[in-house]
């Protein structure tokens, strides 16, 4: 047991109070239906603080499910009251105005109001206060709120990503932002570090790392930045996901050829193997409803997608596409599952139903691996060298919308998506 850096104020917003509450009655976008048509809104300059407003802009943008109207096409000035007959000709359903002040030098406060154009009344108006340093989480926390209006569902703009660094021949634990921004290390270093997984109530990681030769499994407690020994095996331990109870978890362990695929818990009391074969049995997922696993295994000849019971019984191959198919991960909803298939000698991210349809493409440039799906199955994190060394990117589960998350040139793998 060792302590890790203290300062974890990442998920936290000084306050975030109603000043005056109020709802929205209906939904301005079906995220569920399919072929639906952007959204367009207006998103001011926020007075005092366009920072905010900036980020704000480019968090909803990057959904594809907005169009945000340009500040120069704007009638009404930001420090103006809204005025309905300001915007009926411009198209847009929804205003967002925000004004900024500084209670004190350590404190910055935003109060943001939306506006619904087409019944001219106000249907949020909320007062978010941060340190400065946390200005970033407080743009994030009004996208948060301002999605949830437009559309009734949770937004992932708070989220974070873990993933693995590579400096001076060594691996590292990092952090960042859903958008890449505020990365930093969190003080773990390692020879191998492979695998961050979060557990679903995002209080703890797990990861497989190689320590003094030897290999283990690995947790990180969030909130006090502690890192604890798990499990520690004589073979080479690689982490799954976690179950629904936030306290089992999948592994596979290596030795002597062959791959079994076992199932552990967070207190250490040990583990038990759940599927044993001559064969190897790798890289475990859980459904999100506990009750399936997804896996790679060689059993058919080449590595192919298998699924079985939270007990390892009723095997039953899933994919049949393609010669090479690895890392498969669940959607937070269960309706897909995304893996990495070698097409051409690369590999390439793919999405797939749990009953085997639905077999769908979404990248086809440089190798892409280590896939891992947003808390609210709408995006896609992934490694990917197809800009030089290895980095961290996103992309819509559609296919669209692709974003480098992690500088050019620093070297990041294997991320892993916090809950919402």
């Amino acid at each position: 047991m060792r302590k890790i850096i203290p300062a974890f104020a990442v998920f936290i917003i000084l306050a975030a109070l109603f000043i005056e509450p109020c709802s929205a009655d209906k939904i301005y976008i079906d995220i569920t239906s399919s072929g639906i048509k952007k959204l367009p809104i207006a998103i001011q300059p926020f007075v005092g603080a366009k920072e905010v407003s900036d980020i704000v802009k480019a968090d909803m943008t990057f959904t594809g499910l907005f169009d945000c109207l340009d500040d120069a096409a704007q009638i009404e000035r930001p420090d103006q009251p809204f005025n309905m007959q300001s915007w009926k000709g411009l198209g847009v359903e929804m205003v967002i105005k925000g004004v900024a002040t500084r209670a004190t030098a350590q404190s910055l406060n935003v109060t943001v109001s939306a506006f619904d154009v087409a019944e001219g009344r106000e249907v949020l108006r909320k007062e978010y206060t941060a340190k400065p340093d946390l200005v970033r989480l407080l743009a994030h926390a009004v996208s948060n709120d301002i999605y949830k209006i437009l559309t009734g569902q949770q937004g992932i703009f708070k989220t974070k990503i873990a993933f693995i660094a590579q400096k001076s021949g060594l691996k590292e634990l990092h952090m960042m932002d859903w958008d890449g921004e505020r990365m930093y290390p969190v003080g773990i270093k390692g020879g191998i570090i492979l695998a961050p997984r979060w557990a679903r109530d995002g209080s703890k990681l797990i990861y497989s790392a190689e320590k003094n030769r030897k290999w283990g499994i690995y947790q990180l407690d969030i909130n006090a930045m502690r890192e604890l020994s798990t499990i520690r095996l004589s073979g080479v331990s690689i982490v799954g996901n976690f179950f629904p109870d936030n306290r089992r978890f999948a592994f596979s362990t290596a030795r002597d050829g062959y791959s079994d695929i076992s199932i552990g818990d967070i207190g250490g009391s040990g583990s038990r193997k759940i599927i044993a074969t001559p064969w190897i049995d790798v890289s475990p997922s859980v459904s999100p409803d506990g009750s399936t696993i997804v896996f790679v295994s060689n059993r058919s000849g080449s590595p192919q997608l298998y699924m079985s019971d939270k007990e390892g019984f009723n095997v039953r191959r899933l994919t049949f596409q393609g010669n090479y198919n690895t890392s498969p991960q669940w959607s937070p909803t269960g309706d897909k599952i995304v893996y990495a298939s070698m097409i051409g000698g690369k590999n390439q991210i793919f999405t797939i139903k749990p009953d085997g349809s639905g077999v769908t493409q979404l990248t086809d440039a440089g190798n892409n691996e280590d896939p891992s799906f947003s808390p609210d199955g709408r995006y896609i994190a992934f490694t990917s060298n197809r800009q030089g060394p290895t980095g961290i990117f996103v992309i819509r589960a559609n296919g669209e919308g692709l974003k480098r998350l992690t500088p050019k040139g620093f070297r990041a793998a294997s991320p892993g998506w916090s809950p919402l």
